[in-house]
């Protein structure tokens, strides 16, 4: 006697941040998905997300926002700051918040819930995703399903070849950010701070907590840093904004991996297992959900069945990647490699935005995600 075969429109594999938020964004469409993870509970994730405005809109639409209980910290303006220039760009933006900060751990969570409410979610099951069968049918957990598409948001150390393998030579020194939150006597303004040091680049976030005196940074050098090299530069840098400063007694460090894979044409791949870029901008988490927005906007052009829906969803998302990418790429080269040539270069495009309304305005709704690169 034959198995009963369970038809799916897709299999997730993966059911991290991005895997479980494209399952219940693809599940609000009307798709019957199925999203698999080898973990039998949720892993610790110490970090904050900056969630642009686009992303906010999105966790709004799958109803995750509403349901964070921490809360969540806007970001009405960015100060960005060098060792090159005399003073510091500065972005704000009247009409809305430019974004928000707000635990990893927490947005998690409530996707995690969400799917297992719908029973969209198998958990404790390690599927290999590099021999997965051609037609799509598959053995989980003693049921047989097939599935017309399958989807791997698997994290960034996906086991594909790069489409440049010299971006992760380039980046071989880059091994670690170094995350962790202070304490401070003044209130934060709900400002996010950019400091390019000569040893790499700083960043500091509002962190979600009462009374607005608490922060998260994120830092990430070629060189050997100690946690007293850290704590020392973020005094150096923030004693006259934010006052007293009292660090939590942990400091987590995150591994650095600088690369885009290759089309996987029988897969869609969605967030790092597509691409990872460095956090300097900020935006990899956002080109996350870009990746689940334009999979959800072909699901309206093509039938799940053309073979077309993947090589345009690949062809979109490769470029904005790129472009993220070749921008960050080029940043931390011109800083970290100073020379008359590179301070010029440096000094006139920070000159040009400075100096630039017009510009500015185009920098901030790209840091929101208001501009589509391609759509």
């Amino acid at each position: 006697m034959k198995k009963k075969i369970y038809n799916y429109d897709f299999l997730i594999v993966g059911a991290g941040l991005i895997g479980s938020l494209a399952a219940l964004a693809l599940h609000q469409k009307k798709f019957k998905v199925l999203a698999v993870d080898k973990q039998r509970k949720i892993s610790q994730d110490n970090r904050t997300l900056a969630v642009n405005a686009n992303s906010k809109d999105f966790l709004n639409q799958i109803g995750i926002w509403s349901k964070l209980k921490s809360k969540p910290q806007p970001i009405n303006k960015i100060i960005i700051k060098d060792y090159i220039n005399k003073y510091p760009l500065i972005f704000e933006n009247n009409k809305e918040s430019m974004g928000n900060v707000v635990f990893n751990q927490e947005v998690l969570s409530e996707a995690i819930k969400a799917c297992s409410e719908k029973k969209i979610l198998i958990n404790n099951f390690d599927l290999d995703y590099n021999n997965l069968p051609k037609n799509n049918i598959i053995n989980i957990k003693n049921k047989i399903y097939s599935f017309k598409k399958i989807i791997l948001s698997v994290g960034k150390k996906v086991k594909f070849n790069s489409i440049d393998e010299t971006q992760d030579k380039f980046y071989k020194n880059y091994q670690l950010a170094h995350v962790g939150f202070f304490t401070h006597s003044k209130v934060h303004n709900n400002t996010a701070y950019e400091i390019f040091t000569k040893n790499g680049p700083l960043a500091v976030l509002p962190s979600p907590y009462k009374n607005n005196l608490k922060s998260t940074f994120i830092y990430s050098s070629k060189q050997k840093i100690t946690n007293n090299n850290i704590k020392s530069l973020i005094k150096k840098n923030f004693i006259n904004s934010h006052g007293k400063i009292i660090f939590d007694k942990n400091f987590y460090d995150y591994p650095i991996i600088v690369k885009i894979n290759k089309d996987k044409s029988n897969y869609i791949l969605l967030g790092d297992a597509l691409k990872s870029i460095h956090p300097v901008a900020g935006q990899g988490w956002n080109l996350g959900i870009r990746d689940i927005q334009t999979l959800c906007k072909l699901t309206n052009q093509f039938s799940l069945e053309s073979k077309y829906i993947n090589q345009v969803y690949f062809a979109r998302r490769f470029t904005e990647s790129m472009a993220y990418l070749s921008f960050t790429s080029s940043l931390n080269f011109l800083y970290e490699n100073f020379t008359p040539l590179t301070k010029n270069i440096v000094k006139f495009g920070y000159q040009t935005l400075s100096n630039s309304r017009k510009l500015k305005n185009i920098f901030i709704k790209q840091a929101m995600g208001r501009i589509n690169l391609i759509d």
